[in-house]
C-alpha cells in the first residue's frame, strides 16, 4: 500500500474511531429537513418546490461545520510537522485528506438525503437530480473547505474563521446547484448548471491540493 493510499485509509479509520464528528454532521444536516416543515408550515406543494434549496443550504453548512477537524489534529499532534518530511509530496497528501474527507463528510450526508426528500415531499426526478448535483458538486464544496482549513489551521479559533473564508467562493456552487435541480429551470438549463458544477469541482479539486500544500508548509514552519 502505497503512502496515497495509507493517508486515505488512516483518516478513514480514524473517522470510524471516533464516529462523533460523522454523527453530528449527518444529525445537524437531517435536522435542517425537520426544522424547514415546522417553520414554513405544512404546505406540500411550497415543502416541494423550495426543496433543492433547502438541501444544498443544508449540505453546505454542515460541510462547513466539518472543517475544523480536516487539519486542526494533525497540526496539533505534530502530524503535519511529520508528513512535511514525507516521501510523498504534500499535494499528494492534500489530496489525500480530501479524499478521505468528502468519503467521510460528503458521502454520508449525499447518503442521507433520502430523509430529506421524505420531509420535503420532493418528487422522484427532482431526487435524482438533486442526488446527481451532489455528488458533482460537493467535492469543489470540500475542495474549497480544505483551503480555508489549511489557511485557518494556525488561528485562534480558526474552525470560526474557515467557514468565513469559504462561504464567498461556496456561492457559485451553491446557486448552480439549485439551478440543476429547481423546477423552475429547463431541461437545458439543468444540464448547464450540472456541467458547471462538474468543471467547478474540477478546477477546484485540481487547485487545491497546491494551495492547501502552501499553507501547510507555512503552518509547519
Amino acid at each position: 500500500m502505497n503512502g496515497f493510499t495509507t493517508i486515505i485509509m488512516q483518516d478513514i479509520k480514524l473517522a470510524i474511531r471516533t464516529g462523533g464528528s460523522t454523527i453530528t454532521l449527518l444529525t445537524f444536516y437531517i435536522s435542517i429537513g425537520v426544522i424547514m416543515p415546522i417553520a414554513i408550515g405544512p404546505d406540500k406543494q411550497l415543502l416541494a418546490f423550495l426543496a433543492p434549496a433547502i438541501v444544498w443550504i443544508a449540505a453546505l453548512l454542515s460541510t462547513l461545520l466539518g472543517l475544523e477537524r480536516l487539519f486542526v489534529a494533525d497540526h496539533e499532534d505534530g502530524t503535519l510537522l511529520v508528513l512535511t518530511h514525507a516521501d510523498i509530496s504534500m499535494p499528494a497528501i492534500a489530496l489525500a485528506k480530501l479524499i478521505a474527507h468528502w468519503l467521510i463528510t460528503a458521502l454520508p450526508l449525499i447518503l442521507a438525503t433520502p430523509v430529506l426528500a421524505v420531509m420535503l415531499f420532493m418528487d422522484w426526478p427532482t431526487f435524482v437530480a438533486i442526488i446527481l448535483a451532489l455528488l458533482l458538486g460537493s467535492p469543489a464544496l470540500i475542495a474549497l473547505g480544505g483551503v480555508g482549513a489549511a489557511i485557518a489551521v494556525t488561528l485562534k479559533r480558526g474552525g470560526v474563521i474557515a467557514p468565513i473564508l469559504i462561504m464567498p467562493l461556496a456561492v457559485p456552487i451553491l446557486i448552480f446547484g439549485i439551478s440543476a435541480t429547481s423546477s423552475l429551470a429547463g431541461p437545458g438549463a439543468s444540464n448547464a448548471a450540472l456541467l458547471f458544477l462538474s468543471a467547478f469541482s474540477l478546477l477546484s479539486v485540481a487547485f487545491a491540493p497546491f494551495a492547501i500544500a502552501l499553507a501547510l508548509r507555512t503552518a509547519a514552519e
